[in-house]
Formats: structure tokens, sequence, C-alpha cells
């Protein structure tokens, strides 16, 4: 059995005082692929964010064992902060230097990131002029790079939404990797094929997950 990486107890939040996640129990496990499922309105990115911490439940705690990178939705920038697509990966080595990760080592960090994603062309183009897609890969290599060795949480909330099929290839390719490196990873999906291919399934409408070792 694998170890959890993440675990969530008796997780409940509440828009307008009525339960989105009423007693949600969860783990996502070191080396394991977790596909986060359910029908819309069922709180699927409410509780990517309680298990990021950028949210507060009701009730229930969430328990964490390594460092978390968190890959949202395609997000809004301010159209007037200057920002280059290797700007917005480089966000995601902030507050590392200190834990043993030289300049030369971030940059490093940072372009092996652009490179995995396919954007290492755009490194230098405004993220502002870049296509929904590109940004969002900017997203994922922000992630990618903040990691500087093995284990840790990767959460990613429809990563590959918007994405060709060639691309949603590519980052189940990514993530795989990722999970071999020893990381507990979370991933909101509505793609059955991402699905079928996950390592262990989260189903918020029936409140149930099924593991790898059940199927």
């Amino acid at each position: 059995m694998r170890p959890p990486g993440l675990r969530a107890i008796g997780i409940c939040f509440a828009y307008d005082d009525v339960d989105v996640l009423h007693e949600i129990d969860a783990e996502l496990r070191a080396c394991a692929i977790t596909a986060i499922v359910g029908a819309n309105g069922t709180g699927k990115s409410t509780l990517m964010e309680i298990m990021a911490g950028t949210r507060t439940p009701r009730a229930g705690r969430v328990e964490r064992s390594e460092e978390i990178a968190l890959v949202v939705q395609r997000t809004a920038i301010v159209d007037t902060l200057p920002l280059s697509v290797r700007d917005i990966v480089a966000m995601g080595t902030w507050g590392r230097e200190a834990r043993g990760r030289s300049r030369r080592e971030l940059r490093v960090a940072v372009d092996d990131a652009l490179e995995r994603v396919g954007i290492a062309r755009l490194a230098r183009r405004s993220i502002h002029e870049v296509s929904g897609g590109q940004r969002q890969r900017a997203l994922i290599a922000q992630a990618l790079a903040r990691f500087s060795g093995p284990g840790g949480i990767l959460l990613l909330d429809e990563p590959s939404a918007g994405l060709d099929a060639d691309s949603r290839d590519g980052i189940r390719a990514i993530l795989a990797e990722e999970a071999a490196k020893g990381r507990a990873i979370g991933w909101v999906t509505h793609d059955h094929e991402d699905v079928a291919w996950a390592d262990e399934v989260i189903d918020l409408t029936r409140k149930c997950r099924r593991g790898a070792e059940a199927a």
C-alpha cells in the first residue's frame, strides 16, 4: 500500500449555509495519480483548494506530509503587469533559495519545466500574447519548477481543459513522470480517458474512492 502524501478527513464546506462538501474523506498517495471527478456542483475545485490550503473548510482537516504545488484553472492576469511566459514559470521557484538551490539551479529548473511542457520557444513572449492553452502549459510548468527533488504533492484543477488530444497525452506523460519521482498527484478532470488512465479515483458524486488495488 502506497503511503498517503495528503489526507483529507471529514471535510465540510458550505456556500450560503448549504454544504457543497459534507464529511468527505480522501487520500492522495505517493507515486500515484488520483483523478477527482463528479458532476458539476459537487465541489471538485473546492476540495482541491482545501487540499492545497488556499481555502478553509467549515469542518474537518487536511494532513500534508510534503510540499504542495497547485495548478489552478486558467487564471486572469492583470494586463498591465509586464510578465513573460518565463516570469510566470519562475514564480514557482520563489522563496526556494533558502532551501539549498542556487540561482543557477533555479534557472535550470525553469528551463527544464518550459521544455517539458513544450513552450520553451515562447519563454520571452508576453504571457498576454499567448493562447489560453499555452498559458495553461505555463501554469503547469510553474508547478514543475517548484520541486527540487523527489516527493511532494502536485494538485491540478482541470489542467488539460481546452487542450488538443496530443497536448492532453503530453500532460498525462508528464504526470506519470512526476508520479515516478514519488509525488502524490491529485487531478480534477471531466475527461473519461483521464479517469481510465488514473491509478485511483475520488468520485464526489458517489462520495466513494476506487483504488487501483480494487480495479
